[in-house]
């Protein structure tokens, strides 16, 4: 019988492979048919499913309402913020004709939506009591990528883009920093597991016609960082080219101060290149479509099975029978592995008459044991909160290990030739970040000593984290 080590290239090898691997034997994606396109399969999906609740639960707790806005946006829209635009250009997919003829105006499949909603916004926001306006959508983008990597850069993808609009610079900031934290860094943490730094990007990796952009980065098995979630300051950039003003208490003409802030399906390809390994998938109990797979082993434990999916589904778990006696059960048992299930229950004929099971822990090295079906229930629940906690454990404990501390550039690209090096920004400066770039390193963020978010560029003291980056 073939492992599952023998259908997966090896981590420590082939790394990118290995991740491209997993997705395709876990059915999570396939290639679309058009170059850099993702089919998400119902397994997939069915995680993205559950980040999005527990992200839209926390967006709506923030104030902010859900809206939709048109997928196609007029050109001269994207072409009244000049900054915004040039970065943007090259990604960029733009409809000329529709209907059998060419289009009065090209409409750009959009890429973020800061223009069309801008638009709006300057048609909603007359006075100070319209503000704050605190609108996120569920959707589709596009980006013309290069270099198409299924769950990290694909042509299209799925997102929520928040777009608001404020009185104040502070109010804006205080919003962005609040999404930042209470909504995306929760969910990467509590939910998906993944340790995150938060911190401000430098001027030359801020979003494109942005004041500040405040990202959370993560650590990949191979040692590399991922941006995970981005919220943008985008003081009155979008609000003097939209006219985005309103009427302030004291009857002047103000303009507003407007934010933005997005994640992507980009978290479930970090959730694999965090926590998988040579198996396969290993999927937070949190964010799992299955928490709890049950195989029965024979026809005569089907039944038995059944009762154990029913008695966990009582408990509020999510549970699957996997009951296809007629297929080899080693085959079953290393597939459910691949897919990282939590936990895995097996029922023999053996373990029936012992009134007991065979229980695996995935997210354990070594992880089974035989439990007695009166204690399964509780030994299952017990074991699902032990393993989030010890996922997340696990992946601080190696970030912490691969970031070093560094004094100079030259040591800084040897120590991300395997992890983070983390240096003053001021020995750093542009000049550094150039020669990082020669070697294909960047700064993925910068923090105050104490790990908080810096509010400029220029304060002193800052450190830099820096790395190669997907």
């Amino acid at each position: 019988m073939k492992t599952t080590r023998s259908v997966l290239a090896d981590q420590a090898t082939d790394f990118p492979r290995w991740f491209q691997d997993v997705i395709t034997k876990a059915e999570l994606a396939d290639n679309g048919p058009v170059r850099g396109t993702m089919v998400v399969r119902p397994y997939g999906y069915g995680i993205w499913e559950l980040l999005q609740e527990a992200m839209n639960r926390r967006i709506k707790a923030t104030g902010a309402e859900n809206a939709y806005f048109p997928l196609l946006i007029p050109e001269s829209y994207l072409r009244r913020e000049a900054e915004h635009v040039a970065g943007f250009s090259p990604e960029l997919a733009v409809v000329t004709h529709a209907g059998g003829k060419e289009l009065e105006e090209p409409a750009v499949v959009r890429p973020t939506s800061e223009t069309m909603i801008g638009e709006y916004m300057a048609k909603w926001v007359q006075s100070y009591r319209d503000l704050p306006l605190l609108l996120n959508q569920w959707a589709n983008v596009v980006r013309w990528e290069l270099r198409p990597r299924l769950f990290l850069r694909t042509t299209e993808f799925l997102w929520q883009e928040g777009h608001t609009a404020h009185a104040t610079e502070e109010d804006a900031r205080a919003y962005a920093t609040r999404i930042l934290t209470e909504v995306y860094r929760d969910v990467m943490v509590n939910l998906l597991a993944i340790p995150v730094l938060a911190g401000r990007k430098t001027r030359r990796e801020r979003f494109a016609g942005a004041i500040n952009t405040m990202t959370l980065e993560a650590m990949t098995g191979d040692g590399k960082a991922l941006q995970l979630g981005t919220a943008h300051e985008l003081g009155q950039n979008f609000s003097r080219a939209f006219d985005i003003g309103y009427l302030s208490r004291e009857g002047r003409r103000e303009l507003a101060w407007t934010t933005s802030w997005g994640s992507t399906t980009r978290l479930v390809g970090g959730m694999i290149m965090v926590h998988g390994d040579n198996a396969g998938l290993r999927v937070p109990p949190a964010v799992a479509p299955v928490q709890v797979v049950v195989l029965a082993v024979k026809d005569e434990t089907i039944s038995a099975a059944r009762a154990i999916v029913t008695d966990l589904e009582a408990a509020g778990l999510r549970v699957t029978l996997d009951d296809r006696v007629d297929q080899p059960f080693g085959r079953r048992a290393v597939n459910w592995e691949l897919k990282g299930v939590p936990i895995r229950i097996e029922l023999g004929p053996r373990d029936l008459a012992a009134d007991a099971a065979t229980v695996g822990r995935r997210l354990r090295a070594n992880g089974k044991s035989t439990v007695g079906l009166a204690d399964l229930v509780s030994t299952v629940t017990r074991a699902i909160d032990d393993d989030q906690v010890h996922l997340l454990a696990e992946a601080s404990a190696r970030q912490a290990e691969r970031i070093t501390p560094v004094t100079t550039v030259d040591d800084a690209v040897e120590a991300a030739s395997s992890g983070w090096a983390s240096l003053p920004y001021a020995t750093l400066g542009e000049e550094g970040e150039d020669r990082l770039g020669e070697s294909g390193i960047t700064v993925r963020c910068l923090q105050r000593p104490d790990g908080s978010l810096p509010i400029g560029d220029n304060e002193p003291d800052l450190i830099a984290y820096v790395a190669r980056s997907y």
